[in-house]
């Protein structure tokens, strides 16, 4: 397993971690225990040692069933990462009073790696007023943290600010191929590795999406290595940075697990070569793109509540990745039924907003064409 050795804290780690999110599920929704510690017991004896997980996953139960696993094995052999959720925290106090349930959930004196969840520029500046960061210094100092960091989700600007406010030990953002100046995107990548704090990357396989290409592209990856699977150059790609100390995977399968696993125990840093295929395979896959929006939102607020972006990018991704079926359940699932492009009137007032001067209602028409209920 290849391992990392990076920071101030200059813990070594494996560079493949294994995320909690998407863990195997009963008929019921439930995690599937037994099957779930079959997973983890592949990937530990493997040499994956960080296992990630948040209070929320899983309706709660992703730490509680990491916990119960934790107990069947070597502690110590470990590094266990879970997050802070700072959307339910209104005072100092809250801080201390969740990360003792985080402890009791994992059944643990000490969590390895403490986040703070989701953070933005809201987040951040509340998190500020409440004095969360002290609070959080307080429980390094005693030792029920080891190191701290944050995962992140909004612009680059914002990024900076979080980053250059506290000491981290490191952070966590979305990179992949296909976003790379998306939120802090490389730009934040850079900039960390400038202040000497390793970054975590989530999504690398953007939910499952840079898994499946088009079969066009995929026949450009089999001309450089055609028994990598379509998911191991998304994720030598990312880990092919230097800073990036760990490339999490939510897992649900063996097969995910046993792919990864050859992945990162045969790991290969991508060539120039390599790397230039990636960003053309990227470039053709915008080339797919049928609307150009680019998120920009000073189409919003829509008068009547429809979210207008995010309409565009299902409607896109749907086109980017060909997989007509996982935009439409986005669309009809993800969305009240009064955001969804079928809600739009035709009032107009987006047009004079756009600067990409996209006719929105016309184009609204296609996306509720494209998802409605009956589209195969």
């Amino acid at each position: 397993m290849e391992k990392r050795v990076l920071g101030k804290s200059r813990t070594e780690m494996s560079l493949l971690g294994f995320g909690c999110m998407r863990l195997p599920c009963d008929a019921k929704g439930k995690i599937d225990e037994r099957e779930a510690f079959t997973l983890f017991n592949m990937a530990l004896a493997a040499g994956v040692d960080v296992f990630d997980t948040a209070y929320t996953y899983h309706d709660g139960q992703s730490e509680i069933v990491l916990g119960k696993w934790l107990k069947s094995i070597d502690r110590t052999k470990v590094r266990v990462a879970t997050k802070s959720p700072v959307w339910l925290i209104t005072s100092k106090e809250d801080f201390f009073t969740y990360l003792q349930k985080q402890l009791q959930n994992l059944q643990v004196t000490y969590i390895d790696d403490y986040l703070l969840h989701a953070l933005d520029q809201d987040r951040f500046e509340k998190l500020k007023e409440l004095g969360v960061f002290e609070a959080m210094s307080q429980a390094k100092e005693v030792g029920l943290i080891k190191r701290v960091g944050f995962s992140f989700h909004d612009e680059f600007d914002v990024f900076e600010s979080i980053l250059t406010y506290h000491p981290w030990d490191f952070c966590q953002i979305q990179l992949n191929y296909m976003d790379t100046h998306y939120q802090a995107g490389l730009r934040g990548l850079h900039l960390a590795e400038s202040l000497g704090i390793p970054v975590r990357i989530m999504e690398p396989i953007k939910g499952g999406s840079l898994a499946r290409l088009p079969a066009e592209l995929r026949s450009i990856l089999n001309e450089h290595h055609p028994h990598w699977s379509t998911a191991s150059f998304a994720l030598r790609w990312v880990a092919s940075f230097w800073n990036v100390e760990t490339v999490l995977s939510g897992m649900s399968t063996r097969i995910q697990v046993l792919d990864n696993l050859k992945t990162f125990t045969n790991f290969v840093v991508m060539d120039e070569a390599e790397n230039k295929m990636i960003l053309e395979i990227a470039e053709k896959m915008r080339e797919r793109i049928k609307v150009p929006c680019t998120g920009c939102r000073y189409c919003m607020p829509c008068p009547y509540g429809i979210d207008i972006p995010v309409n565009f990018s299902y409607y896109n991704d749907s086109y980017i990745y060909d997989n007509l079926e996982q935009g439409k359940d986005r669309y009809l699932n993800w969305m009240d039924s009064a955001e969804r492009a079928s809600a739009c009137v035709r009032c107009g007032e987006c047009i004079p907003k756009c600067p990409q001067h996209i006719l929105i209602p016309d184009r609204l028409v296609e996306v509720a064409d494209r998802f409605k209920e009956d589209s195969q």
